[in-house]
């Protein structure tokens, strides 16, 4: 994949001067900026954690990938304990994080209402290694939820041939793309995970131009699935001879999909830039979702997705890549 190694990151003047004295401390007008908090611990994050027998709601099994990129890029652990918090603020709804890209814990799938996988694709997604997409499949089957964050929708084609029948669609490497681009979302359909979701603008790697299911070339002709977020790139972004066909077309981001077996599929191609978490109608679109293909009620509102900016200054990977620089959300100065 061609990524850039670091995010582009706003700095206030308090903050570059908080930085010359200590690089791994919150900035200055961040909430929890008072404590003195290593970003990288991440032993507080509660992992592999089952809720009590007699719980009846739905359990959401969140898997974060192994630590990739630069700072601030790829952040899946601490992406993924964003989303369990987030989870956790719809009644009726457990979440269970794993790491390292496959649980310890195997049977946490078998209990499993949807499976959320935040990790590094292709060749070497966690998914596909060994006998693996066979596991999953009997998940499929039993209709379970199915959802794939930025690089884990993105398969070689040997594997998408399965992986498009679970989501509707995925990322093909001879012909989807893989810009940074300023998504400009100016509408969204009539559907559960669009509820309290309004039109935004975000910049973001923004996979397009995916392999849909039935090999159709627009997501138009794609059955069962619904087009979720979508925008017009910039052509000059358009870097495979497939993408280059289609000029000024209106293009896929993220997608629902209704499988013929009952089960739903989620695809968001998002998420490279962890402060993108700060912005509330990008996290209440995923968690939405989520929440969906679990067959859980979306209200009519959307989800509840209440958010500490300073937590995307914790739970970080430490990727020996440059010292750790605190994130500000977006349009914070």
């Amino acid at each position: 994949m061609r990524h850039a190694l670091s995010t582009l990151i706003l700095f206030s003047a308090s903050t570059l001067a908080l930085m010359s004295t200590a690089p791994t401390s919150f900035a200055a007008d961040e909430p929890k900026s008072a404590t003195q908090v290593d970003p990288y611990d991440q032993s507080k994050v509660p992992l592999e954690v089952e809720p009590p027998a007699d719980f009846k709601g739905k359990r959401i099994l969140l898997i974060a990938g192994r630590p990739s990129h630069g700072p601030g890029d790829h952040e899946f652990f601490a992406g993924c304990a964003i989303l369990q918090n987030l989870l956790k603020q719809t009644p009726g709804v457990w979440p269970i994080m794993a790491r390292d890209g496959w649980p310890k814990n195997e049977k946490l799938f078998d209990t499993a209402d949807t499976v959320v996988f935040y990790m590094d694709g292709r060749g070497g997604h966690p998914a596909v290694q060994g006998d693996r997409l066979d596991r999953l499949q009997k998940l499929m089957d039993k209709g379970v939820g199915w959802v794939n964050l930025h690089y884990a929708v993105d398969y070689e084609p040997r594997h998408g041939e399965r992986v498009v029948s679970w989501m509707g669609g995925y990322y093909d490497p001879r012909t989807s793309i893989n810009p940074h681009w300023d998504a400009d979302i100016r509408s969204l359909p009539n559907h559960p995970i669009s509820h309290g979701v309004k039109p935004f603008t975000i910049r973001d790697e923004w996979y397009y131009n995916m392999h849909w299911i039935g090999d159709v070339t627009d997501v138009k002709d794609a059955k069962n699935v619904t087009p979720i977020l979508q925008a017009v790139p910039p052509d000059n972004t358009r870097g495979t001879p497939d993408a280059k066909k289609y000029p000024g077309r209106l293009e896929t981001m993220a997608w629902a999909y209704e499988r013929k077996d009952g089960g739903r599929g989620f695809g968001f191609t998002g998420g490279h830039f962890h402060r993108n978490w700060a912005d509330e109608n990008f996290r209440r679109v995923v968690v939405n979702a989520i929440l969906w293909t679990a067959k859980a009620e979306v209200p009519e509102g959307g989800a509840k997705v209440d958010f500490d900016p300073a937590d995307l200054n914790i739970n970080l990977d430490r990727k020996g890549k440059g010292e750790f620089k605190p994130i500000l959300p977006p349009g914070k100065k």
